[in-house]
């Protein structure tokens, strides 16, 4: 395979052309893969309100037109990914690879500044322009393996909002059962909390049965009521 193909206008995206955000078809150049390079063909693409703000121009930066897979190319000095292989990219794809921060695995914190997945000038001088398109070229470096049998429907999301809570918790050891709680503890007392509990403690939360007026449940996930609704008096009065 070449290491280097030639750039043409064979990608199409979905790109809004002016403020008021609307999105249409759009045909346009990505850059050529080069050498440490991988192509990208996108099967699904996660959606962020950033997007919304950025095509709608609420941050003042936009340059329009702006465009907010499998692996179909690698480049000759790619050797962590191979032709098929599934691969998920963040929003992130380039950033200067040699500032304290890039060193420690924190490229988003570049010091010259991480450069984003769509409307940000790129190190060839292109506007990158996004993944609402049929494929992306990328460096290796911000491209992530994904487990053959993980659906890629699933995983386009964990590429943005699933890693900014994820990596954090990874960095300071919080992901970790025996560690998770007694790190949450003094932060929720900090917020003015008058007690922390651990519900899948069942001594404390046999301890608190029937002593709950109300419950407003901020918890987006999938998780059991009946453990709650144990705690709440007989008006069981919930709030999800």
């Amino acid at each position: 395979m070449s290491s280097l193909t030639t750039a043409n206008d064979d990608c199409l995206g979905w790109a809004a052309r002016d403020p008021s955000g609307v999105l249409s078809p759009y045909n346009f150049s990505r850059r050529a893969v080069g050498s440490d390079d991988i192509s990208i063909k996108i099967t699904h693409c996660g959606v962020c309100y950033a997007d919304v703000l950025s095509t709608r121009n609420k941050y003042g930066d936009s340059m329009y037109p702006l465009v907010p897979g499998n692996v179909k190319e690698v480049g000759s000095n790619v050797h962590r990914f191979k032709v098929g292989d599934h691969v998920g990219v963040g929003t992130y794809v380039n950033s200067c690879r040699s500032c304290e921060f890039c060193n420690d695995g924190q490229e988003v914190h570049c010091v010259k500044g991480a450069v984003f997945t769509f409307n940000r000038v790129d190190a060839d001088g292109s506007i990158t322009k996004g993944g609402y398109s049929n494929y992306i070229v990328v460096h290796e470096r911000y491209c992530y393996r994904i487990p053959d049998n993980y659906p890629l429907a699933s995983a386009a999301p964990l590429l943005c909002a699933g890693i900014t809570v994820y990596a954090p918790m990874v960095r300071h050891k919080m992901n970790q059962p025996a560690l998770a709680y007694p790190r949450k503890r003094k932060p929720c007392l900090l917020l003015g909390a008058d007690r922390f509990v651990v519900s899948s403690d069942e001594e404390q939360m046999k301890a608190l049965a029937k002593s709950f007026d109300f419950i407003i449940d901020t918890a987006s996930g999938d998780h059991p009521f009946d453990p709650y609704m144990s705690l709440l008096k007989n008006c069981w009065c919930s709030s999800p």
